[in-house]
């Protein structure tokens, strides 16, 4: 079956378009399906400007669906990657819609941290690009992997934020729990972080993603309730995202159970501990884009 969006019976005016060549400024002529076509007056292969590969991202027919994805598709593909991760993520835990919410969440809010975090190291970067201790963006064209200061008083051990292994670890740092309540019943974290880093393993490859995240995004879901003393700046980012959702869960559940006690009369109603929290928030944060985060969810 082919998908109806490639079906040229259900294309209208704009299927057929002209885009300037970014090279030679002449006019290039696209179908809607074309990936890339060459200029014929300076020979560059230009990436159609207005096809949206969110689909290749994560189908396996990709390239027989639409052809061969372009250089520079290819080159986005380890951030398309958490998107993908996402959707494993679902599929996984089929109707448990709670846990599907919590990694969502925590991948939410631990997008927001990293892109603070590595914004402050940008800022570095640029104040200061004299000091040998802060290297320069490893790749300009990816956003998403820049390099920190090598001073460990700074952020930590890391040499990198990168938000995909960020993102993806925040999908998948609980997705032991189905099988830590099988084999021990129970949800307890030393269970989780035992059959988490498997099952996180085999969905990462599966998906083709590089070793390297492989390797990271596993070794944070292993250990991603109990921080080592050094940490990298991805397991520190999804450990407050992680953190955040917690504390926020178990305030509102909190809430929920004094309403139903003053509701029925058993007591009083009384105000979340926020003081907890805030002690909370002052000790156990990593980042301090976790802290502000957290302040601003949680009081």
């Amino acid at each position: 079956m082919k998908c109806p969006g490639q079906e040229t019976q259900y294309w209208n005016k704009d299927a057929i378009f002209d885009s300037k060549c970014p090279e030679c400024g002449a006019a290039i002529e696209f179908f809607k399906d074309d990936t890339s076509r060459r200029c014929s007056i300076c020979g560059k292969r230009i990436v159609n400007p207005k096809m949206d590969f969110g689909c290749a991202s994560y189908c396996q027919f990709a390239e027989q669906c639409i052809g061969t994805l372009p250089e520079e598709f290819l080159k986005q593909r380890e951030d398309l990657l958490k998107d993908r991760v996402a959707v494993e993520m679902k599929r996984y835990f089929k109707t448990d819609f709670r846990r599907i919410g919590h990694a969502t969440r925590v991948a939410r809010y631990a997008e927001d941290i990293g892109k603070a975090e590595m914004g402050k190291l940008t800022l570095i970067a640029k104040e200061e690009p004299e000091k040998p201790s802060v290297i320069e963006k490893e790749a300009p064209e990816n956003p998403s992997v820049i390099k920190e200061p090598e001073n460990p008083s700074v952020i930590g051990k890391s040499d990198h934020g990168n938000l995909s292994v960020i993102l993806c670890a925040a999908y998948l740092h609980d997705i032991g729990i189905k099988e830590a309540e099988r084999k021990y019943n129970s949800n307890a974290p030393k269970y989780q972080e035992l059959e988490g880093p498997p099952i996180a393993k085999e969905i990462l490859e599966k998906l083709g993603a590089k070793e390297e995240i492989v390797s990271e995004v596993c070794d944070i879901v292993g250990h991603h309730h109990h921080p080592r003393e050094n940490e990298t700046l991805n397991f520190k980012v999804l450990y407050d995202a992680d953190l955040i959702t917690n504390l926020e869960e178990e305030k509102k559940a909190k809430a929920e159970r004094e309403e139903l006690k003053t509701k029925y009369g058993q007591q009083e109603n009384t105000l979340p501990d926020n003081e907890r929290i805030r002690r909370i928030i002052e000790k156990s944060f990593l980042t301090q884009s976790g802290r502000q985060k957290a302040n601003k969810i949680l009081l």
